[in-house]
């Protein structure tokens, strides 16, 4: 303790306190030091101090230091060891933490995945039960239309009212035939049928109570079975599926969703197309046929039991199978509707169980669809009308993901093909869609991934709707802003969170593909018009498809149209309408389904039973038709029919077109007289085309499937009303097919006449037709003057037939027996020799004659014309060279079908190969051909001439060169006139009755010189021969040639017979008509064949000629003619108009006249009293006559004609004209003092179309005229007193030329079209008629509208097209200049007027030419002109709207007086002719203008489309009409691409 130093705040180094210095009592604290030199406080030295003895603790032995080191370092490792142990535990506690909240999520999760599996299965199981509970009362509901059965005691009742009716309906019906033509026959039945009538109803007598019961049946549910139905069953647990718990959670339990909604059972990703593909044909499209069915509830618009759910597995196998034990017995009945039946494409499904069979077929599975998207009929996409609540409730969805500025792109996001987005489709509609292709910006070829700041354009596929839409992405500005801005428009994107709530939403567009149906043409595939057709016939709306199955990704399925009444009519199948109008075809053979309802058979009569009867159409005598005529109730029908199924009423009702008839469907079928009937489809020919047959008439026609119509339930009524019969007698004479003749024959004797029918057998079947019926009868002509005559018999007896039993007397009934003139027996002899030669022909092996080879006899050929130029021009083929001609047909066809078109220089007179009508020809180029590229040709074969393209020509090889045609000329007559040549009326003629008919003809001289003079037979409608030289002498169109009498003249009627005439037709000149057919001829027996064919030898005289007949000598008598008619003075008459001429003469009375009528009938009456002496006289100098009318009362005539047994006269007072018989005509005047009373008119200014009156304009002037009172304006008075005044008519203000023209019978002269003045009313001098108090008319007569005026000649200026009638001829308004006046333009006064339009004043002057408003169909007034009266009775008038160039026909209740102030503006419609072209000289077009047949519809078309855009126009000439040029916007001529086109020519 020596040292000095200040230890007074020192701590001490052992324990650390602080030394003290000790004060007072307390001995502080001092610091110590100790022998080592260590420094400690007195307290630690205390505790230190030990049996006096102080141990340093500072200084220790080296064993300790030792030790004390190595407990040093071993509690170093230990605590070492304690924090590694507690850094672990620490993360070992983390860890658990980690595992069990893990835990406890992952239990939750699972208990809500359960759950929500099991409600869903539940659900599943739910909706099936109900559905099945459906089907069982779907099932109930089939047996309830049953249910009348059950009420036996209602029935009888019914049935007893049922047969009291009936006799009542009897006895109604005979009554009133009693009533309509009384018979002794019916008097004894008369009594009772009275008694029938007048009995009483007693009502007590029926027991009504009977409809009071019920049916004692009774529905009940037994609730016990049903609980028990539904119940859990346990398996062993498996693993669930893979599934993130965001997601798990997300599908919660608590909301349910219909099965199509939720991912179970379903594809879990929707790959889209590749870019290599188009994405209708990708394998990886999802098919909603591989996913489960909806359990989609009732909707409103289905029938009730229409929808059933199918039965379909789930989507989970480790769920516990859900067990339906209910019994299920469904008969399905065809056409009833289900939801999709559709295979389930996951394995890990539940197990849905039923513990019952249903019998259901597929095929007759129907499902309500709407077709989405087409791109041909095997490849379109469809949508089940069942789902389109789910489909709004998933594009409520999509919109609200897209709401906002969700989903938007960043620009750090890359696109890649294959990805699902979303597109926006409309405004405010957003729709899934993946990406099929990339377009990068600076890129031509695509990408298969681009940076979303750098995309331009993305394809993408609409998942729902089944079709590509392609986006172009583009910024104005450029920038990213601006970029991302554009694509946030249209394209959202679609996160992992978005993506997995859209698994559970399957595709809504379904891939389907028409089974069994390919293109018409493969190589072509499917053609424009398939697609067009497909698209038209499903539309918009609903159709029933049936699933036949499934092919790769697409369903095979048939869509139908439901019909409108299943009761009667077939649904429309798509397949077989495509089929049918020939775009498609069946590569498998087809089964159709149900076929259609039938008609009800005829009602066939009783055999041995004589009934009247109309024979209805004639096939041949084993084949016609007839129609019993005891009833009425078919004219009822057919009024009915036409009612229903007239034009405008089928316009409206486009329900009742038939888009595909099937064989056997009863329809409505149009006729050529635009009548309706009852019809059945008996044939598909092709091309659009139905053949039928007409049930109530039995004749067959081929028509356009627009000419059908559906058949009403209410017409099904009715039985069809033709029965099918056949001679029962008779057999053909070669006894296998019966001959033209023969048929012509049967035909004249029976078609459209009454006859007396008689039923020999029962229905048979035909073998050649098996699904007709043919009735054996026997038919009987009516005669008045003997017994019924048998029509089997007169064909027997006219060598046409024979009967089935061979016997060779046709009249073993008859008691006389004739023999048969010389005449009979040498012709029967040559027909056998003919015969005998004919069958050694036949004989000989058929060879190829390209030539005509006339045969050996030239009389009595059977021949067809072909072509008619005029009586000295026809060409003919005989009916022989039938197979000659088929032969000629092959080999060109053979040769020229595949050839290719060549090019040929085509000269006059060389022979080629043409295609005519889709036939190949033979033809003779008539001129040579130029740069028009269409040649004429002849037809070798037929004779006519047809413009054809040279494309359509070949050259002709030269060993088919030749004809088959024979050019003819009729012999011994000439033009009548005095003329060298044939009139048009003439030609007309003979073309009318020979264009296309049947005839037989003799050859009178063969020379090489053509034509060749003939004699020609035709068979008119009564089935008479006639002579047609001999009809057109009668008809004042030939005269027969002239001869010198002593000139020697070779007759070859003897070599080539002329054939036999009655006595009757040889008497007199004027013989017409051939009571029966040529006879055969008699030239080959006596006279050896000539040596060459263009030479006959005159034979000699070997026939013992017949003794001269004797006549009486007839008295020649002359009457000269009456006195012509007064003729009125020029100017103005009142005339009644009493005859129409078929020459279109008016013949009219003055009314004076009408006075001097009376009294002239009065007083011929009371001089003829009696008939007079009936003399023989001759007719040819009788020119004036009295005759005895229909009414037996006398008039004067005029003698016109001498026909065979009739006279054609004309009653001078009348103007009629008429065939009387001879016995009613006499040779006397009557009055002969009186002029006529009739004055003849012809029309003034009017040409008749066609150079003649037709007879359909002759029929509208005896309907506008006949009896009526006119006023008539004398234009010309003839030279002739007996000629015609050339007048003028109007009718109440009407001009009648004028109403000839607007009806297309007649054009007007230039100098006629002047209007007709009507004089004024002439002057009353005997009345006196007071004028006070009346007023002149107030409103005065508008004065013309006001043109525009147009800039100077070639000017161009702008114009508007208002209206169109020709290319050529159209309605245009300058735009520049007259838009305002007083600023007001013509729109805005318009408008004005139309709002207090009930003010307007009706219209009250109709002068031709004036103002007025007239009523369009917007229900405005717009400014007109008055054109003309269009019709009496209704009124209605032509109008034509100034300010739009159209015309319109409208009643006076329409039109009003038009404000004066209308007249400030100027018309905006200005008629022109467009300058620079005109209608084309050659057209291969065939739809024309109807009132303009030189231009085509075609070339109408396509001006209105060369006119559409900015036009303008130059004035190139203002008289005699405007007349512009038009301009596009290139300002070239709008008429050079319709020139360029062939539709016009140059000008």
């Amino acid at each position: 303790m020596d040292d000095e130093r200040d230890y007074h705040g020192s701590n001490c180094n052992l324990c650390g306190g602080a030394y003290t210095l000790p004060e007072d009592e307390d001995l502080g604290n001092l610091p110590r030091v100790i022998a080592c030199g260590h420094i400690f406080c007195t307290a630690c030295l205390c505790y230190l101090e030990i049996d006096n003895v102080i141990k340093c603790p500072e200084c220790k032995p080296a064993d300790v230091e030792k030790a004390e080191k190595d407990v040093e370092k071993a509690e170093k490792d230990v605590e070492k060891a304690l924090d590694e142990a507690l850094a672990q535990a620490v993360e070992n506690m983390a860890q658990l933490d980690h595992i069990h909240q893990t835990l406890v999520t992952g239990l939750a999760t699972q208990a809500k995945r359960e759950q929500a599996r099991l409600v869903t299965e539940i659900d599943k199981a739910v909706d099936q039960a109900i559905q099945t509970l459906y089907m069982r009362r779907e099932a109930l509901l089939r047996e309830l239309p049953k249910m009348q059965a059950r009420f036996s005691s209602s029935h009888e009742e019914v049935s007893r009212v049922q047969e009291r009716m009936d006799v009542l309906k009897m006895a109604i019906q005979t009554a009133k035939e009693f009533r309509h033509a009384p018979s002794l026959e019916q008097y004894d039945t008369l009594e009772k049928v009275l008694d029938t009538l007048q009995a009483p109803v007693d009502a007590q007598s029926f027991d009504m109570n009977c409809i009071t019961l019920g049916c004692g049946l009774s529905c009940v549910c037994q609730t016990d079975s049903l609980m028990e139905g539904l119940k859990m069953k346990a398996s062993s647990p498996e693993p669930l599926s893979e599934e993130p718990p965001l997601r798990a959670l997300q599908q919660g339990g608590s909301n349910r969703k219909p099965a199509w909604c939720r991912g179970e059972g379903r594809s879990r990703s929707h790959t889209p197309p590749s870019r290599h593909k188009p994405p209708q044909q990708q394998d990886q499209e999802s098919l909603r046929a591989n996913r489960p069915s909806q359990c989609s509830s009732r909707s409103p618009g289905h029938q009730p039991g229409s929808t059933l759910t199918p039965l379909s597995p789930a989507s989970d196998p480790g769920s516990p199978d859900v067990i339906i034990e209910s019994v299920i017995e469904v008969e399905h009945q065809p056409g009833s509707t289900l939801s999709p039946l559709r295979p389930a494409s996951d394995p890990g499904s539940p197990d849905v169980i039923i513990g019952s069979v249903i019998e259901v077929e597929q095929q007759q599975v129907y499902h309500l669809v709407l077709v989405t998207h087409v791109v041909n009929p095997s490849h379109f996409y469809i949508r089940y009308v069942a789902e389109k609540r789910e489909g709004l409730m998933l594009t409520k969805k999509i919109n609200h993901l897209c709401s906002g500025d969700k989903g938007r792109f960043t620009p750090s996001d890359t696109l890649e093909t294959g990805s699902a987005i979303f597109v926006k489709w409309k405004d405010g509609f957003w729709c899934r869609a993946t990406v099929v292709e990339l377009w990068q910006s600076g890129s031509v070829a695509a990408v298969n991934a681009c940076p979303i700041t750098r995309l331009a354009r993305v394809q993408v596929f609409l998942l729902d709707y089944g079709f590509t839409k392609a986006i172009a992405l583009q910024s104005e500005e450029g920038t990213t802003e601006s970029l991302m801005e554009g694509v946030s428009e249209c394209l959202r994107r679609v996160d992992m969170v978005v993506q997995s709530e859209m698994r559970c939403w399957a595709p809504l567009a379904i891939k389907c593909s028409l089974k069994d149906l390919i293109p018409a043409d493969l190589i072509k595939g499917w053609s424009k018009e398939a697609q067009v057709e497909f698209r038209n016939v499903v539309g918009s709306a609903a159709m029933e498809m049936q699933v036949f199955g499934q092919d790769k990704n697409s369903l095979q399925v048939d869509l139908r149209k439901s019909p409108m009444d299943r009761a009667s009519e077939l649904p429309i199948s798509v397949r077989e309408f495509l089929v049918f109008i020939e775009v498609a075809r069946f590569y498998s053979p087809v089964v159709f389904g149900r076929s259609p309802l039938p008609y009800y058979a005829p009602v066939y009569p009783d055999i041995n039973t004589e009934f009247n009867a109309v024979v209805s159409y004639i096939s041949s005598p084993a084949d016609f038709y007839i129609q019993l005529v005891d009833s009425v109730d078919f004219q009822m029908l057919t009024a009915k029919l036409q009612a229903c199924y007239n034009a405008t009423t089928v316009d409206r009702d486009t329900d009742l077109h038939l888009y595909c008839p099937v064989m056997g469907q009863a329809c409505v079928a149009c006729f050529d007289d635009n009548v309706w009937y009852r019809a059945q489809v008996i044939g598909h020919p092709g091309g659009r085309k139905v053949e039928v047959r007409y049930v109530d008439i039995g004749n067959t026609k081929i028509l356009s499937v627009h000419d059908l119509r559906k058949l009403k339930d209410e017409f099904f009524a009715l039985p069809a009303k033709a029965i099918q019969c056949c001679l029962a007698d008779v057999v053909p004479l070669d006894g296998e097919t019966w001959s033209d003749t023969c048929t012509d024959r049967f035909i004249s004797l029976a078609h459209q006449k009454l006859v007396t029918v008689v039923a020999f057998g029962k229905i048979s079947f035909s073998k050649m037709e098996p699904n007709s019926r043919l009735l054996p009868v026997k038919l009987f002509e009516g005669s008045l003057d003997g017994p019924l005559a048998n029509i089997s018999d007169q064909l027997v007896t006219e060598e046409l037939a024979s009967f089935k039993n061979g016997l060779s007397a046709r009249h073993a009934e008859d008691p006389d027996v004739w023999d048969s003139p010389i005449e009979d027996l040498l012709a029967a002899e040559g027909k056998s020799c003919l015969d005998s030669d004919t069958s050694d022909r036949d004989q000989e092996p058929l060879e190829f004659q390209p030539q005509l080879q006339l045969p050996v006899c030239l009389n009595e050929l059977k021949v067809r014309v072909t072509h008619v130029s005029s009586p000295g021009s026809f060409c003919v083929q005989l009916t022989q060279n039938d197979s000659q001609l088929k032969r000629v047909s092959e080999l060109l066809n053979q040769e020229y079908a595949s050839m290719e078109p060549q090019e040929v220089e085509w000269k006059a007179d060389m022979y080629c190969a043409a295609l005519i009508n889709g036939v190949w020809e033979r033809g003779q180029i008539c001129t040579t051909v130029t740069s028009s590229s269409i040649a004429e040709v002849l037809r070798c074969d037929f004779g006519n001439k047809v413009k054809l393209h040279v494309s359509n020509l070949h050259p002709l090889q030269p060993s088919l060169v030749g004809s088959l045609m024979l050019e003819c000329t009729l012999y011994d007559i000439r033009p009548a006139g005095g003329q060298s040549t044939w009139t048009a009326t003439a030609c007309d003629f003979i073309s009318y009755y020979l264009d296309g008919a049947s005839a037989v003809m003799t050859v009178k001289e063969m020379t090489d010189e053509r034509p060749v003079p003939v004699t020609l037979f035709c068979s008119n409608r009564m089935g008479s021969y006639v002579n047609m030289a001999d009809s057109l002498v009668s008809e004042g169109l030939a005269l027969k040639q002239w001869k010198p009498r002593n000139a020697v003249v070779p007759k070859p009627e003897e070599c080539v017979a002329e054939p036999q005439l009655s006595g009757e037709q040889k008497d007199g000149p004027d013989m017409e008509k051939r009571d029966t057919p040529p006879s055969p001829p008699a030239c080959p027996v006596l006279i050896p064949p000539p040596s060459s064919p263009t030479s006959i030898p005159a034979p000699s005289s070997a026939f013992p000629k017949p003794a001269p007949r004797t006549h009486l000598s007839a008295a020649k008598v002359r009457t000269q003619l009456y006195h012509p008619p007064e003729l009125p003075g020029h100017g103005h008459i009142q005339m009644t108009i009493s005859g129409i001429g078929e020459d279109g003469l008016i013949y009219a009375r003055k009314h004076r006249a009408e006075c001097q009528l009376e009294k002239l009938k009065e007083h011929i009456q009371q001089r003829m009293k009696t008939l007079p002496k009936q003399t023989p006289f001759t007719w040819k100098s009788v020119l004036g006559c009295a005759v005895i009318g229909p009414d037996m009362v006398w008039y004067r005539g005029q003698l016109l004609e001498v026909q065979r047994g009739e006279v054609k006269v004309r009653y001078v007072d009348y103007g009629l004209v008429e065939n009387i018989p001879v016995v009613h005509v006499y040779p006397l005047l009557l009055c002969e003092d009186v002029p006529q009373l009739c004055v003849p008119c012809q029309l003034y200014g009017v040409n008749p179309v066609g150079g003649q009156w037709q007879w359909d304009a002759v029929a509208l002037l005896k309907a506008l005229l006949l009896n009526r009172c006119v006023d008539v304006q004398v234009m010309e008075l003839p030279t002739d007193p007996r000629g015609s005044l050339t007048v003028q008519i109007s009718m109440d203000g009407m001009n009648l030329s004028r109403i000839l023209c607007h009806h297309q019978h007649a054009t007007m002269d230039k100098h006629a079209e002047r209007p007709i003045m009507i004089p004024p009313a002439p002057l009353l001098d005997d009345w006196e008629i007071s004028t006070e108090g009346l007023e002149s008319p107030e409103v005065p007569v508008l004065g013309p509208f006001i043109y525009p005026v147009l800039p100077q000649e070639g000017e161009h200026f702008s114009v508007r097209i208002k209206h169109l009638r020709t290319p050529n001829e159209l309605f245009l308004w300058p735009v520049e200049g007259g838009a305002e006046v007083d600023e007001e333009t013509l729109e805005e006064a318009l408008d004005r007027i139309n709002t207090d339009a009930g003010s307007l004043p009706q219209l009250s002057n109709f002068l031709p030419g004036s103002a007025c408003l007239a009523k369009y169909s917007d229900g405005k007034y717009y400014r007109a002109k008055l054109m003309d009266f269009v019709s009496v009775d209704p009124v209605r008038l032509l109008i034509q709207h100034v300010d739009f160039g159209s015309d319109d026909t409208l009643p006076p209740s329409k039109l009003r007086q038009m404000p004066a102030e209308l007249l400030r503006f100027s018309t905006r419609a200005l008629k022109v002719r467009v300058a620079g072209f005109k209608a084309p000289s050659v057209s291969l077009e065939t739809d024309m203008l109807p009132y303009q047949p030189k231009w085509s519809k075609k070339a109408v078309q396509e001006m209105i489309g060369l006119l559409h855009g900015n036009i303008t126009a130059s004035v190139v000439a203002t008289e005699p009409a405007l007349t512009v040029l038009l301009y596009d916007k290139k300002g070239e001529l709008v008429h050079l691409p319709l020139v360029s086109s062939g539709l016009a020519d140059l000008d």
